[in-house]
């Protein structure tokens, strides 16, 4: 996996944090949730942009928001309880196909 892949997926995970912990911060007002919130904000944008460099800004942003969407829905079934469906659990599933498949298909896999 190429370095910029893996800047990608660092900037994904990170979206995870941030999305997450926008359900701690109480609307901004807690402030160690929110300093660890925007925290993980800057970072996330930082290493997509820095990924866009090497892939293209279609394929990276998609894959991004995938490996965010992704993260957030597991995490919420895990820490808020959220409904574990089948459905839920099915689309998740052909969101992480469609990032593999955007994977195998792009320019410099």
């Amino acid at each position: 996996m190429s370095t910029a892949w893996l800047l990608l997926l660092a900037a994904g995970l990170l979206e995870v944090v941030w999305a997450i912990g926008l359900k701690y911060t109480a609307g901004f007002s807690r402030l160690l949730p929110s300093a660890i919130t925007i925290a993980a904000m800057i970072g996330s944008v930082w290493l997509l942009a820095l990924a866009l460099k090497s892939i293209p800004v279609g394929t990276g942003y998609a894959v991004w928001t995938g490996i965010g969407v992704i993260g957030t829905a597991i995490l919420g079934m895990v820490l808020f309880a959220e409904p574990a469906t089948f459905a839920r659990i099915a689309c998740i599933a052909l969101i992480v196909t469609g990032i593999f498949g955007l994977k195998l298909v792009s320019v410099n896999g």
